[in-house]
């Protein structure tokens, strides 16, 4: 069982390993492009983590030159959602024989 010790220093490496990738993401992606990504990652937590590996792996293979833009935060998103940006479609079935244009008081 880890002692009180070992648990704040395992919780103290995560924290700087945390604050590290912040710093890396921010130093590779333009302000306007990690705003979106913190936004995502507001309501869809698993899918930032994704994008923001996503980023981290393409530095470090090379794959990106310059600034990560927000048109390709926005790209990435759509791969990884899917596409389904747009979101359920909502259809409503109204009960016929109901007509608002029959109230005349």
């Amino acid at each position: 069982m880890p002692t009180q010790e070992e648990a704040a220093e395992r919780e103290a490496k995560a924290k700087a390993q945390e604050e590290q990738k912040q710093a890396m993401l921010a130093s590779v992606m333009e302000p306007a492009a990690k705003e979106r990504l913190n936004r995502v990652a507001l309501v869809k937590p698993d899918v930032a983590a994704k994008i923001e590996m996503m980023i981290l792996g393409a530095v470090q293979r090379g794959a990106i030159q310059g600034r990560v833009s927000e048109a390709q935060v926005i790209g990435m998103l759509e791969k990884v959602g899917g596409g389904t940006a747009a979101g359920p479609k909502i259809s409503f079935h109204r009960k016929p024989g109901f007509d608002d244009e029959e109230d005349d008081f």
